[in-house]
């Protein structure tokens, strides 16, 4: 009897069901995609190799900013940053979002040059950036090191939960009867009569069919094996950003503070705690995730930080961790249809995605539901080589540009 209800199981599992749309990652990008599909119509899949958000999207450190993105996505980001704000509007709960200015410094004449060209190129892209002397950033935030030269600042700015996002998105696809496979690796994708055919394996063994009619990709670090499945040959790049939290302390700063030069970023939370990141790597792949830390990085991060805001001078870290991030070759994202393939679509690679993500993610709902998107998507046909062609890319720290 036992040995028959296994076998009836097995054959379950393995058949095939079908949706209108399948979408493979439960970062920000593909959880924003399917719950926009899901309230557009569509019968949606969403599968997860891990937990949703817990990824990527799960161990960011959560910051809300222009500074650090890229000039030409300061419109995206524009339009994320009140979504994060006002989750609870379209969401259906909060992710302790909390707004606050942003101040980007320089102490050598080297990044105050580019703290003017880094301003001055967001502002041609809308973002309100204005340029602070040393007086005038103390007086917005008392505990910098006078010894800068000068800050660009920025209202726009802060900070949400990344733990409560996960919690809030998986509640609002439930609502919207998204089907959620998390846990579940992709192996494959097939073109079966007219739809894509997702082949997964559950951790414990279980394998998973999904049928969709259509096909989106969102998987971060690991497009680039996805993209491979469909014969699609994208080189993606993987960074492993440290990051550095620190035990609780008494009010030190009350904005989110980054240099110049990409090299910091820093925000402190209501419970005291302080989190110290800026892109230095550690020691990581996609194949085998974030494996260790680099000592001498967490070292560099963390002095930096002691310099910018002195009072973290006898602060002592509570505990450090790892995060993957994925980059294209021109640092720009993979947003839209994916070449040679009918109704498949690609959604990834944006710097400073977790600003960005959610608008990023109805951006492309809007136009797999037949909508002219609000903004331009990004066209994944320019990075295609051929395979002999691909490149190798390091996990090296990204040079800053504007």
């Amino acid at each position: 009897m036992n040995t028959a209800i296994n076998s009836n199981a097995a054959t379950d599992a393995q058949a095939a069901r079908d949706f209108d749309a399948v979408v493979v990652g439960g970062g920000v990008m593909g959880c924003t995609t399917a719950l926009f599909l899901a309230r557009g119509g569509m019968r949606v899949a969403l599968v997860e190799r891990d937990a949703l958000c817990r990824a990527a999207s799960g161990v960011n450190a959560g910051t809300l900013t222009l500074h650090m993105t890229r000039a030409a996505l300061v419109p995206y980001a524009m339009r994320a940053w009140p979504m994060w704000m006002n989750a609870e509007s379209w969401l259906g709960a909060g992710v302790a979002a909390t707004a606050a200015p942003g101040l980007s410094l320089a102490f050598t004449p080297a990044e105050q040059e580019l703290l003017r060209a880094r301003a001055a190129a967001r502002r041609e892209y809308g973002a309100q950036i204005g340029l602070l002397d040393p007086a005038a950033a103390l007086a917005v935030e008392p505990g910098l090191n006078p010894a800068m030269l000068e800050a660009a600042h920025c209202e726009m700015d802060g900070f949400a939960s990344a733990y409560l996002t996960g919690r809030a998105y998986r509640a609002a696809l439930r609502a919207a009867n998204v089907e959620i496979v998390e846990y579940a690796a992709v192996s494959r994708i097939e073109r079966e009569r007219g739809a894509y055919r997702v082949h997964a394996e559950r951790r414990d063994g279980t394998p998973e069919r999904l049928d969709g009619a259509r096909l989106v990709l969102a998987g971060g670090v690991w497009l680039e094996p996805m993209l491979a499945m469909l014969d699609v040959h994208v080189p993606v790049k993987t960074l492993v950003n440290q990051l550095i939290v620190t035990e609780r302390l008494p009010p030190v700063m009350r904005t989110v503070l980054s240099i110049a030069n990409g090299l910091l970023s820093m925000k402190q939370f209501d419970n005291g705690t302080v989190l110290i990141g800026g892109g230095w790597q550690g020691v990581g792949d996609r194949v085998n995730g974030p494996v260790e830390t680099i000592p001498q990085n967490l070292q560099g991060n963390l002095r930096l930080a002691q310099h910018v805001i002195p009072a973290l001078a006898n602060a002592r870290v509570a505990r450090i961790w790892l995060g993957l991030e994925s980059e294209t070759a021109d640092a720009m994202p993979m947003l839209g249809p994916i070449p040679g393939h009918d109704a498949a679509w690609v959604i990834g690679c944006v710097h400073s995605g977790y600003t960005s993500g959610p608008f990023m993610g109805k951006l492309l709902a809007q136009a797999m539901l037949g909508s002219e998107p609000d903004l331009p998507l990004f066209d994944p046909a320019r990075l295609v080589v051929a395979p002999g062609a691909q490149s190798t890319h390091s996990s090296a720290h990204r040079e800053p540009k504007p």
